[in-house]
């Protein structure tokens, strides 16, 4: 409610006389009609009453608490119009995406403040995947850069790996402790299959895969899954993920992996000692002594348990198409029946393999 057009008209309420409506809107930028519509309601009511007066809600106000809700989860305006009008939504989807991208664009404009973390409180964990480089002798390497980076003085850990198992994981991790000095308080992870237990597993709230629980219980670590379509929690690995792009120039420059891993490690030592890091304005190392300061210590030994590869478990797949496995019976194809399948346990399931080929998996 304008309350300056209604103020100005009060005098014409007073002394019973109509105003020029023309001449008020354009005084104070608006439409003639508006200036009118304010006369009239003032004729039966009020100046304070008129004041007070206010729009009806539209038909999208009681949604608006469920629309906020979707969007937080990715949703776009046209899935979220869908699902308000079975919720019994009688607006226009026009409504809905404007409210949509009102609310995206005002989170755009907000500042994302930079949280720097205390020494040796945390470490983020990504991979750089399936990652194409060409040797010097043409032949095509497919390869994985597991990065690790410390929160508080962005010391990093590369390493080249050609899988992601869970048990390739936890040698990178155990190298990362060994190469930094210790363990942080925490560990914040992407929602990989190698450290999340998805069958188990709400959007909004991870389930650890128990394998992956244990190690960080006997590693000391508290794990942190960060939040699916919410790359700002876990911004400083994301950044790294993103600078490894570099390598690519190394195309044709290098004989075989062992060399690739050496280019790897030299990256790797030019990140933490000769550039200095955006965010702190100096190389990582001259910080890292007060994250060691403040790290675990952790038990090798134990630790490097997890890293070995499972002996190769082979069944024999029964007339019934069954095999045995810890007292239970799992079902491979039928085409695999007579056929000896090897077994193997990998992020909490069961995997059978017939003939190198994933065949089922429990």
């Amino acid at each position: 409610m304008r309350k300056d057009i209604l103020e100005s008209l009060s005098l014409h309420f007073m002394n019973d006389t109509k105003p020029n409506f023309a001449d008020l809107a354009r005084r104070y930028n608006c439409d003639y009609r508006t200036v009118k519509r304010y006369y009239e309601l003032g004729q039966v009511q009020t100046l304070e009453e008129a004041s007070r007066h206010r729009v009806p809600p539209s038909l999208i106000e009681n949604f608006k608490a469920k629309i906020n809700e979707k969007i937080d989860l990715g949703c776009s305006a046209r899935s979220i119009f869908y699902f308000i009008q079975k919720q019994g939504y009688e607006g226009s989807y026009v409504t809905v995406r404007r409210y949509v991208k009102s609310c995206k664009t005002t989170k755009q404009h907000k500042a994302t403040l930079r949280i720097e973390t205390p020494p040796g409180l945390s470490a983020q964990v990504d991979w750089k995947e399936s990652l194409k480089i060409i040797s010097k002798n043409g032949e095509v390497f497919t390869v994985n850069i597991f990065c690790y980076v410390l929160g508080y003085s962005r010391m990093k850990y590369l390493q080249l790996t050609t899988v992601r198992e869970q048990a390739t994981l936890f040698d990178c991790l155990n190298n990362a402790f060994f190469e930094l000095g210790g363990v942080p308080e925490e560990i914040w992870f992407d929602n990989m299959k190698t450290v999340v237990d998805h069958s188990k597993s709400q959007f909004t709230h991870a389930v650890f895969n128990e394998t992956f629980r244990q190690y960080a219980k006997d590693a000391g670590f508290h794990p942190i899954a960060c939040r699916p379509f919410r790359p700002q929690t876990k911004g400083k690995v994301e950044a790294l993920a993103r600078t490894v792009d570099r390598l690519l120039v190394f195309n044709h420059e290098f004989e075989d992996l062992m060399e690739l891993q050496e280019i790897v490690t030299m990256f790797m030592d030019d990140l933490n000692h000769n550039e200095a890091s955006q965010a702190l304005g100096c190389p990582p190392a001259l910080r890292w002594s007060e994250d060691k300061e403040s790290f675990k210590a952790y038990d090798d030994a134990q630790l490097s348990v997890y890293a070995q590869p499972k002996p190769e478990m082979i069944r024999k797949v029964s007339k019934e198409s069954m095999v045995l496995y810890e007292g239970r019976k799992y079902s491979p194809p039928l085409s695999s029946i007579g056929h000896n399948v090897i077994l193997e346990v990998s992020n909490g399931y069961l995997e059978i393999y017939d003939g190198g080929l994933l065949v089922a998996e429990h």
